[in-house]
């Protein structure tokens, strides 16, 4: 959606600029991936260094001395450490950031240690797997992932990861809830797409759709008739472009599937009766299709 808004030539144009584009920014997503479950690996050296500094302190203390150990031999902790598949991407794809960038891993760990959170996990010395996991699944979810200062570097970074950051946040707290003793070292190394055919489909879905605006805006146009063009959403333009090229074009897709994407996409991106709009020009052309036998649907319960 956001590369064919972008895009402002036509469908005689050269696209294959903007469909690297497209390419890029689904590729970066899994450097945003790589990005966030490296901050765990760095707070678990910040803790480390701390540890290390009492101990070596002119005046330590008896704590200091013989210091709970606990967060830094967290097994979860422990288990991305010794990663070596994770390692390995993290060192191709160059994800050095917090080595430059170190004041965000230095928030993140004091907002860490000063929690009641934290201070319950450290209530005791020893754990198990089950618990150190749980931890650390709340440490994300509740101190990493809503950090605001985070949020805000992400966003200096690269515009793109925003819209991405959900996605990614989400799949990190599958991977860590997930996590056992016993998983394989590339379970922190998902695959970016789940079948390489949704690749193509995103390409598939930008060519077409560029390719057939034309006769989109058609079909738009002749459901809009009523409508001031100028009070219809730029946004609601590329969205029921894409929607209806999906009806037509993708046999595989179920019609319910695609009006729900729309509708959701819709709701998070543009006005707020945009999806309204959508689901009743959507909901004309479906029924249209349908009675003229155009609706070409392939397998059981696609429609």
């Amino acid at each position: 959606m956001q590369t064919l808004y972008a895009f402002k030539g036509s469908e005689s144009d050269d696209f294959s600029k903007d469909q690297k584009f497209l390419l890029f920014s689904i590729n970066n997503m899994y450097n945003l991936y790589l990005l966030l479950i490296s901050l765990l690996l760095e707070i678990k050296k910040r803790a480390e260094k701390d540890l290390q500094k009492k101990q070596n302190k002119h005046l330590a203390t008896k704590e200091d001395k013989d210091p709970n150990k606990k967060f830094i031999n967290n097994q979860l902790l422990t288990f991305l450490s010794n990663s070596l598949p994770l390692k390995d991407e993290l060192d191709l794809h160059k994800i050095t950031n917090w080595e430059l960038d170190t004041e965000y891993v230095e928030i993140l760990f004091k907002d860490i240690i000063n929690s009641d959170l934290y201070k319950e996990y450290m209530s005791t010395r020893v754990s198990d797997f089950k618990e150190d996991k749980a931890f650390i699944v709340d440490v994300f979810k509740d101190i990493i992932a809503p950090n605001n200062k985070l949020y805000d570097y992400i966003e200096d970074k690269n515009l793109t990861w925003l819209d991405d950051l959900p996605t990614v946040n989400t799949t990190i707290l599958k991977l860590l809830r997930k996590v056992k003793s016993t998983s394989l070292d590339t379970h922190f190394v998902p695959k970016l797409f789940k079948e390489e055919d949704d690749k193509q489909f995103a390409i598939d879905l930008f060519k077409k759709t560029l390719l057939n605006r034309t006769n989109l805006n058609k079909e738009i146009e002749a459901k809009t008739k009523n409508w001031d063009a100028e009070r219809i959403a730029d946004i609601d333009y590329v969205l029921l472009q894409m929607a209806i090229n999906e009806l037509k074009n993708f046999p595989s897709i179920p019609v319910k599937v695609t009006i729900n994407e729309y509708l959701e996409i819709a709701k998070e991106y543009s006005t707020p009766k945009s999806s309204i709009f959508i689901n009743g020009i959507l909901d004309k052309l479906v029924k249209e299709y349908t009675d003229a036998g155009t609706l070409n649907k392939i397998g059981r319960g696609l429609l």
